[in-house]
């Protein structure tokens, strides 16, 4: 039996229509991997409350980019993308979306490589950057999937790929063309997602593998950037410096022209076109400075390539 790999794109979903994102909050807080509501038993009625509660402000935001998130469409054009450049290396690669909180769900997304007669599978987290609320949980949902429904198909995980040299020349490309709208002088801005302290004191590896990241960067670059983290929310500890406590200290220090580079993010979505392009933009406006960002990196043709190589290894195959 000639054997057919299955490539799952996992990543985090989002809602595509208004009435999508209340059930898509809910599905985010019930997932015990990124926050404990409680003994177990109150994960569930607790995340009904959040969701309702939280659900017309971010309604109001989504509908600031167009009524919803477009990372569902994306990602399904880099798996497009994907399974087309893997079409000319050796051996049948069938690639899918697989989204944590929203459709398409891991189950679908492996009832559909099952009926396509995948033998095996690789799991490819769309975050560079390991974390387990991230990449572990998708890679626990995708166990818990594969299992209930009986498939039981043999999978490779991808971890991280932290600096992946495609992935890391797309992100240099698309700095030099932020810092020509400058004339060549900004402060580069990293800005990752934030994540409560605990799981780094706990030995999660997030922060590391952004340096590795951004030394690799700069290493080509050869300027310097600052590192800060976006999207926190609760009352518990998160990483510091929060993104705009960076943009406060750096007007404080008389910067004028910022680059925002989101780090941890490789499509276009809420946290990018909202929170960066529109919050951030207007915070810096209001400090006295210019802030401009870096596009995601979306179906670019080099990150595509990036993508491929880093299936093809896993693959045992030899990457182009």
């Amino acid at each position: 039996m000639e054997r057919k790999t299955g490539v799952l794109l996992l990543n985090m979903g989002g809602p595509e229509t208004q009435a999508d994102v209340r059930p898509f909050l809910y599905n985010l807080f019930s997932d015990r991997q990124i926050i404990r509501l409680g003994p177990a038993f109150l994960q569930q009625p607790l995340a009904a409350l959040i969701a309702w509660r939280r659900a017309p402000k971010s309604m109001a935001n989504y509908q600031k980019i167009g009524g919803g998130s477009p990372i569902s469409a994306i990602t399904a054009r880099q798996a497009a993308a994907l399974e087309q450049v893997l079409a000319a290396a050796d051996g049948a690669f069938f690639v899918r979306p697989a989204m944590r909180y929203w459709h398409p769900f891991a189950a679908a997304s492996l009832m559909e490589m099952a009926a396509a007669g995948v033998t095996e599978l690789i799991a490819l987290p769309l975050y560079p950057h390991y974390c387990r609320a991230t990449s572990g949980s998708s890679f626990a949902d995708l166990r818990e999937q594969n299992q209930k429904l009986g498939l039981n198909l043999p999978v490779k995980e991808i971890r991280s790929w932290p600096d992946e040299p495609d992935y890391i020349v797309s992100l240099v490309r698309r700095i030099r063309e932020g810092l020509a709208k400058f004339g060549g002088t900004a402060q580069v801005v990293y800005s990752a997602h934030s994540l409560p302290q605990k799981f780094i004191d706990e030995g999660d590896p997030y922060v590391e593998e952004l340096r590795r990241t951004i030394a690799a960067v700069e290493q080509l670059t050869g300027q310097q950037g600052r590192l800060c983290f976006q999207s926190r929310s609760g009352p518990v500890k998160w990483l510091e410096p929060s993104t705009p406590d960076m943009l406060r200290q750096l007007s404080a220090e008389g910067c004028r022209n910022i680059l925002m580079v989101p780090i941890a993010f490789v499509s276009d979505h809420i946290e990018t076109l909202y929170e960066i392009d529109m919050l951030y933009k207007k915070m810096a406006h209001d400090l006295g400075m210019r802030l401009e960002s870096t596009p995601g990196l979306n179906d670019d043709p080099q990150f595509i390539s990036g993508l491929k190589n880093i299936v093809l290894s896993m693959a045992g195959q030899q990457p182009s």
